[in-house]
């Protein structure tokens, strides 16, 4: 139903009257072209479904053809380097995400791509904090209990993720670290198979993105006891933030962006930076994620390269910190 919802958005977007802000100097320089998005994860998951309403909408407003090119694997670094190859004429895009401009840098020894040098930034796009989720039956109801039990209980507690080097398990340790606790990390092919344990009773723990667990939570399925941004999530507002439960300056968040190839025209880059500051800031496409707990957020140009390198600071030290390494 949520995957229909948004593939339902571009005449959604339509009749709201987005194509309004479109000035004729910029339709005129981009319409007829086709563009090309590839999103580096399979169809259907979190980085498609945010691809996916950016990309009709887009296409929409610059009276473009904007085709999604799935190109899975390798934690997103085959699609990644896809973009990186291509010619730098604006045409061919990436959805570009944390794991793969941030985290795969300090995670793979042979990345076959520079997540800054072989890129240009156009603009960030969505962000969604990790969630703290145990089933109701723990003795959990924050994070002090969950800190006070694995403290009695030191190397006890097994924690899931959707695999190693993901923004869940790399939240994960940096919680450990703060918070001075002994929790087993237990990677996993994907959400869904964690949650389903973390359900069954099989682990204890689990840091995930939010939009993969939310359905669970507000189910009664499961229990969020802190999400990892620096604010609350609209969609679980009475859920406190990490650094709100007595850990200050604790922030992480999934997040996801537009990257062109290296060598962009500076008009291209302009424009598209433009018109997806407008699409994101619209209610039309607001209305589509927050319900999935996923925020949509804005930065670019220079501002947006700023943001890519101070996390590729952030995510290549919890990295090296975990020891996680994938050859």
């Amino acid at each position: 139903m949520r995957r229909r919802q948004f593939f339902g958005i571009a005449s959604a977007a339509a009749s709201a009257g987005l194509l309004a802000w479109i000035g004729p100097t910029k339709a005129q320089s981009l319409a007829g072209r086709q563009f090309r998005l590839i999103v580096p994860f399979p169809a259907g998951g979190p980085t498609d479904i945010v691809a996916r309403p950016l990309a009709q909408i887009l296409g929409d407003v610059l009276k473009a053809t904007i085709v999604i090119d799935n190109r899975a694997g390798a934690g997103g670094s085959i699609g990644a380097e896809a973009v990186a190859r291509s010619a730098p004429d604006g045409q061919t895009l990436l959805m570009g995400t944390v794991g793969t401009q941030a985290i795969n840098p300090a995670l793979y020894p042979k990345l076959p791509y520079d997540a800054v040098r072989d890129f240009t930034p156009i603009s960030l796009v969505a962000q969604a904090p990790v969630a703290i989720v145990v089933h109701p039956s723990q003795p959990m109801s924050n994070l002090a209990d969950l800190v006070a039990l694995a403290k009695r209980n030191p190397g006890q507690l097994n924690y899931g993720s959707a695999g190693a080097g993901t923004p869940g398990h790399l939240t994960g340790e940096m919680f450990k670290n703060v918070a001075a606790v002994d929790i087993q990390h237990v990677p996993y092919k994907g959400s869904a198979p964690a949650v389903i344990d973390l359900i069954g009773g099989q682990i204890q723990i689990m840091f995930d993105p939010l939009q993969s667990v939310l359905s669970n939570v507000q189910a009664g399925k499961l229990r969020a006891l802190a999400i990892s941004s620096k604010t609350r999530s609209a969609a679980l507002p009475a859920v406190p933030t990490i650094a709100e439960s007595g850990y200050d300056g604790f922030e992480t968040t999934a997040w996801w962006g537009v990257f062109g190839p290296a060598g962009m025209p500076k008009a291209v880059t302009a424009t598209l930076a433009s018109e997806i500051e407008q699409i994101v800031r619209s209610d039309a496409f607001r209305s589509r994620l927050e319900p999935l707990g996923v925020i949509p957020s804005v930065i670019g140009g220079d501002a947006f390269a700023k943001f890519q390198q101070s996390e590729l600071t952030k995510w290549g030290k919890v990295v090296r910190d975990a020891g996680v390494r994938i050859d």
